[in-house]
């Protein structure tokens, strides 16, 4: 393993231990950082299966996947934070709170930014290796083609689902803002000539649906795990399950993360066929 594996490593390590031995500015910045360390780690890895990653041989891709992530992660937030656009302070509707947070507004801006760089980067690294390991074997499969009507049916329904929870504050449509993205924009980047797992399921190859699936059943147990431990940390109101939870996520909220980094990747790709100068993950 490279030299930044091992320096992501320790980054985890001592994170987590200056975390439970009481120190209040690593509770607080504890998400940045542990998955930064992360991010190290799971690239090195990337490196040493397949001969290249982001920090090896795509730099620029890294930053571009950061920006999109960013971006990506204040759409979600329009989506959870309805007060925002409505100009009032009511809380209904809030699907995610943040506890904890820097009071400096400056500094809680910079930990934002920080934190939501890293979601991309960690969902796509670690769908990298899994597409490059276990889920190797998953090409050269039978071809599987969705019909234009579908596709058109579900850039409709993508729409749909977007829209509706900016017009109805209500915390029972959690599920549409997971899964709407996904609907529109892969069919769409299909369409545009993006990259698209739809297309290669034409090909016979799931590698990247699989591997995308998995990454984000991964990450999501990492968010929840280092988030239960943090000082500055967010907690759930769903209506559907909320007292039966794993660290702070309901149990029925996990099965929102493997379509949420399906989704990641069709945003990504959405705005990469934008601007064609972004390589794609």
């Amino acid at each position: 393993m490279t030299a930044h594996g091992w320096v992501g490593l320790l980054i985890i390590g001592a994170a987590e231990a200056l975390l439970f031995a009481g120190s209040g500015a690593v509770g607080e910045w504890f998400t940045p950082v542990v998955w930064t360390g992360y991010i190290l780690f799971a690239d090195a890895l990337v490196h040493a299966r397949t001969g290249q990653s982001y920090l090896t041989t795509r730099r620029g891709e890294l930053a571009w996947v950061a920006v999109a992530s960013v971006g990506g992660w204040w759409l979600f937030e329009l989506h959870n934070a309805p007060r925002f656009w409505r100009g009032g302070a009511d809380l209904e509707g809030l699907w995610w709170q943040y506890h904890n947070l820097e009071p400096s507004f400056p500094l809680r801006l910079a930990g934002y930014t920080w934190a939501f760089a890293t979601i991309f980067p960690a969902l796509f690294l670690t769908a990298e290796g899994l597409r490059a390991s276990v889920f190797a074997p998953l090409a050269g499969r039978r071809p599987f083609r969705l019909p234009p009507w579908a596709r058109a049916a579900s850039i409709w329904l993508g729409a749909v689902a977007v829209a509706l929870p900016l017009l109805v504050v209500s915390r029972w449509l959690a599920p549409l803002v997971w899964v709407g993205y996904l609907l529109l924009l892969e069919p769409i980047n299909h369409r545009r000539g993006a990259p698209s797992w739809l297309r290669e399921l034409e090909a016979g190859d799931y590698r990247t649906l699989a591997a995308l699936a998995g990454s984000g059943l991964i990450c999501g147990a990492l968010w929840e795990f280092w988030n239960f431990w943090a000082l500055s940390r967010w907690t759930y109101t769903v209506p559907y399950g909320g007292d039966w939870k794993i660290f702070e996520m309901p149990v029925l909220g996990y099965l929102g993360f493997p379509p949420f980094a399906l989704e990641a990747f069709a945003m990504y790709n959405f705005l990469r066929s934008l601007v064609q100068k972004a390589p794609s993950p």
